[in-house]
């Protein structure tokens, strides 16, 4: 595992320091979800939180998923993912190929003291159980999914229409956000990270998550 050094991105590394200050909550990984809409930064964010985290693995919901199972996937995560890692063993999982329409030759997932999942279903009722943290993008789903079209042009159009229909019905069912601890909202080039709406903003009451002037919580 590398070295956390601090980056340029205050907020991010304010918001390590206290996710590995969390017990774990996974056997002995802290696993930390971040969710949102499609198309709200979430791979983005999540990468930059690894980065500040030493190189945390990033486990992206996309390699999860596939045409056959959006949202659906839930046992094969627990049998994949979370079993292994609760027992402090390596995981393995197989991406999907959202092009070749297929599962890729399986991939580890080792059980760091931090690992993040990133996608839309992260916070989702079965998977809250073994989250230390639960992060929500905050961006409107409208905004959000206009992002995601046009980051996947016209070749993906046929396939957001679908998903924008398959991503309503989920959020309906299993909504995330009301669950999350933390909402992440996205400031220029920044972030602000503000306490969520499940009320447990955990032993860090008073850390500064937001660029600029300091925010006590």
């Amino acid at each position: 595992m590398a070295t956390a050094h601090p980056s340029q991105e205050p907020v991010i590394d304010q918001l390590a320091a206290r996710l590995r200050r969390l017990p774990p909550s996974c056997g002995p990984v802290r696993l930390v979800g971040v969710d949102g809409h499609a198309g709200s930064g979430k791979s983005t964010f999540a990468g930059r939180l690894a980065d500040a985290l030493g190189g945390a693995p990033v486990l992206h919901l996309d390699d999860i998923a596939s045409h056959d199972e959006l949202f659906s996937w839930t046992a094969r995560l627990l049998t994949e993912v979370i079993e292994p890692l609760g027992r402090g063993e390596t995981a393995h999982y197989s991406p999907y190929d959202w092009r070749a329409r297929g599962f890729a030759s399986p991939r580890p997932l080792p059980p760091a003291p931090v690992v993040l999942i990133e996608g839309v279903g992260a916070g989702r009722r079965a998977l809250r159980p073994y989250l230390a943290q639960l992060l929500w993008m905050e961006v409107p789903r409208e905004e959000a999914w206009a992002r995601g079209r046009s980051r996947d042009g016209e070749e993906q159009r046929e396939f957001w229409d679908g998903w924008v229909d398959a991503e309503l019905r989920h959020v309906a069912e299993d909504p995330s956000r009301p669950h999350a601890d933390l909402l992440v909202r996205q400031l220029g080039q920044g972030y602000e990270v503000l306490p969520g709406p499940s009320g447990r903003l955990g032993p860090d009451r008073d850390v500064t998550h937001r660029e600029g002037p300091p925010a006590m919580w």
